[in-house]
């Protein structure tokens, strides 16, 4: 059964960009500590939850070495997974999942992630919103990262750098464009509830 979600494409950076999202999260109401247990929960391989002290994730994010799936939360009992991904050509990807959440998490899921994806400290290059799964995340690779041409199946909401836009512009050309002032394009599917 597909899933939903948000993939969003950052240009890496030396420094931790978790203290920033953090901090910008928690304004929309999205914490990194579980609201009862007060502890950062990371996912095994096996998608039990492990506590993880916030120093440790911190090394972990920064060494790049292996997908990590962090726990977000909107309250105790509902959570955002999303999977830290890097690439060697110099990008880290997050995969927030959006299955699980209703109509209302899900627009403040999208809201936060739009903004803090156009906020200054976000280097972004592509932000994917696939609110049904009509496309999989990883198919957004080869477009955002590696310059290619195939433009997957076209979600709700697009932002990205102008060339990119373009390229998605000429083979989806229905959709609904227009330029942000931060230097990039948005792109909705005509009906789509947001943009």
């Amino acid at each position: 059964m597909p899933k939903g979600f948000v993939r969003w494409y950052q240009e890496s950076t030396p420094a931790s960009k978790l203290d920033k999202q953090v901090d910008f999260l928690r304004k929309h109401g999205i914490h990194l500590t579980h609201p009862a247990l007060g502890t950062t929960l990371v996912l095994d391989i096996e998608g039990n939850d492990i506590p993880v002290e916030r120093s440790e994730l911190d090394r972990l994010l920064a060494i790049r070495i292996a997908s990590i799936n962090v726990n977000w939360w909107l309250s105790a009992n509902v959570n955002l997974v999303d999977e830290y991904s890097f690439s060697p050509l110099g990008f880290d990807i997050q995969t927030i999942w959006l299955d699980g959440l209703d109509a209302q998490e899900t627009r403040l899921t999208e809201t936060a992630l739009q903004e803090i994806a156009l906020a200054p400290l976000a280097a972004t290059r592509s932000l994917v919103i696939d609110r049904h799964g009509i496309s999989d995340p990883e198919q957004w690779d080869s477009i955002t990262m590696y310059d290619g041409e195939e433009v997957p199946a076209v979600p709700d909401i697009v932002i990205t750098q102008p060339e990119i836009a373009e390229k998605i512009r000429r083979a989806a050309p229905e959709l609904t464009s227009r330029e942000l002032g931060s230097g990039m394009s948005l792109l909705t599917c005509q009906g789509s509830a947001r943009g």
